[in-house]
């Protein structure tokens, strides 16, 4: 177990957390969810003892080990893959170290024997002597070559550093294992790899994390940092949203009555117990549920983002008729041969294990980035608007909100005074005295809910998104995702949030160095399919 005891930390007048007082026990996966800034990943940090509290204490269950994932990728740049790894089992590596050095003397003592025989005993009960291929075996999972198990951190790419890092933490069974952002920079088949290990955790884990598919897997309980406290809520992150909403939807009805309401969150109750026997975590989520006392279920204090996409025309027969695009950088292939026709109704996922063939087409079907010797043609019935990955370009100038925004007012809208904008802005939470934010003191999710503003003002009937959700908050994502799935018109898009994709598209388009493949079905669907897992196979010419 471990318990922080009333934690107070605050930096100057700010206040993100005021005596704090709560449990994680065995055999459960925390998810802490917060608002941008709420301090999720301080509190993470007071846990592991990096950050010291005005107040209070952090107290584990004696001889339990903590292993936390490592947010500084330049910290082992002088270490073997390998030896990171291990390094993650601090007391072992440092057992091996002391062992070792005692037998490189030259002059070895009666003492030095009788105490590398005690470091040995150790050794072996931590399972030392197996270590190395352990590591080995854990690395291979996550995708990280043999090849590159002997080589210095620093000479592997940096998407490969993060999964070195995560292998480092989970490696040895932690009794305590502390994640933020575990999902970052991995493919689709190492998240799942993921899911499953952390499913099967019997130790306690907590994890910061924006991807809901990922929450929703892993998480037997919700841990919301909101308003300087934290508190626990059985259930993944999916059942806190929905019974959040539904708790706020039986205050705000004063007609109905007490029974009902009780009736009506007891059925909810049960619902997502039945749902929860078809996870991997089935057993300890579902018995989790059935204790659950429905007077737990409290309406969330939550801010959500009013975004709402409306198209002011429909679509018409011809969408866009994509030729031939080929792209290439330095050399390299990224994709070619692409070709396919998107009709009125398509909600399309475009994928790729590059992320950059994503970007590079996303930026050539907005008109970015040149088509070369292929063809991107659009209907003359569309408007589309385009959510890019890297949005810099658009606050190189230093101006406040108001005016920023009033530059993408669309010359056929009249009357665009400061209450229209104000409207717009605060759709997506810009209040008050924010309007006159100056641009270049934004954050990086800011930056986002300012693009989504002028997205909207388009009111387009195609959206283009390359990676919409990076930097948002979950609240921000979930109303994203809700109204993506909402929108009466066409969505091309790109993330690397799973039920984004999942829940929006009907149509998933994998660029591959080879060609396309293009499957009408879910983004599930497709990352199921036999067939389809065998095309990918001999369209990039390795496993996948």
């Amino acid at each position: 177990m471990i318990t922080a005891r009333n934690i107070t930390l605050s930096y100057g007048k700010r206040v993100l957390f005021d005596d704090v007082t709560i449990s994680f026990t065995k055999g459960n996966c925390y998810g802490v969810i917060g608002a941008n800034g709420a301090g999720k990943s301080t509190f993470l940090k007071i846990l592991s003892g990096e950050i010291e509290p005005n107040k209070g204490t952090v107290e584990i269950t004696p001889g339990e080990r903590m292993a936390v994932l490592k947010q500084d990728h330049s910290a082992f740049n002088d270490r073997k893959v390998l030896e990171t790894v291990m390094m993650g089992h601090s007391k072992m590596w440092q057992i091996m170290e002391e062992r070792d050095a005692i037998y490189a003397k030259e002059d070895f003592s009666e003492a030095d024997g009788l105490r590398a025989g005690e470091l040995e005993a150790d050794f072996g009960e931590m399972g030392g002597y197996t270590a190395e291929s352990d590591a080995g075996a854990l690395l291979s999972s996550l995708g990280v070559p043999d090849s590159q198990h002997e080589l210095l951190l620093k000479d592997i790419p940096g998407n490969v550093r993060v999964r070195v890092l995560l292998a480092q933490a989970l490696f040895g069974n932690p009794d305590i294992l502390l994640l933020d952002e575990p999902t970052n920079d991995l493919d689709i088949e190492t998240i799942s790899w993921l899911e499953n290990f952390l499913a099967d955790y019997e130790n306690i884990v907590l994890v910061v994390s924006h991807d809901r598919h990922f929450l929703d897997t892993v998480c037997t309980h919700v841990a919301d940092v909101d308003r300087k406290k934290i508190s626990i809520h059985t259930g993944n992150y999916s059942f806190w949203y929905e019974s959040s909403k539904l708790a706020a939807r039986q205050l705000s009805d004063k007609n109905k009555k007490v029974d009902e309401k009780r009736k009506e969150l007891l059925e909810f109750i049960a619902r997502f117990s039945a749902n929860a026997s078809k996870s991997r975590q089935a057993t300890s989520r579902k018995k989790a549920l059935e204790k659950l006392n429905f007077d737990e279920i409290v309406p969330s204090n939550r801010k959500y983002p009013g975004i709402i996409f409306r198209p002011d025309r429909e679509v018409g027969n011809q969408v866009l008729k994509v030729e031939q695009l080929h792209a290439d950088i330095d050399g390299r292939v990224l994709f070619r041969n692409v070709t396919f026709t998107v009709e009125r109704n398509d909600k399309i996922a475009i994928f790729s294990k590059d992320q950059l063939a994503v970007n590079a087409f996303f930026e050539i079907i907005s008109g970015n980035r040149p088509a070369g010797n292929g063809k991107v043609e659009w209907g003359t019935t569309i408007t589309s608007t385009y959510l890019p990955n890297d949005n810099a370009a658009f606050f190189e100038k230093p101006m406040t909100l108001m005016d920023w925004l009033a530059q993408y007012v669309p010359a056929n809208v009249e009357d665009a005074d400061e209450q229209f904008l104000r409207g717009y802005l605060g759709k997506m939470l810009f209040s008050g005295d924010d309007v006159n934010k100056m641009t270049n003191v934004l954050s990086g999710g800011e930056k986002v809910r300012c693009m989504i503003s002028r997205m909207m003002l388009q009111n387009p009937n195609v959206i283009l998104l390359d990676e919409p959700t990076n930097h948002l908050d979950l609240e921000s994502i979930q109303a994203f995702n809700e109204n993506m799935i909402e929108f009466k018109g066409v969505v091309l898009m790109s993330s690397h949030d799973h039920t984004f994709m999942e829940t929006v598209a009907n149509r998933v388009i994998e660029l591959t160095p080879n060609g396309i493949i293009d499957k009408l079905m879910t983004f599930d669907e497709y990352l199921s399919d036999e067939r389809v897992h065998q095309q990918r196979e001999e369209m990039y010419g390795v496993g996948v």
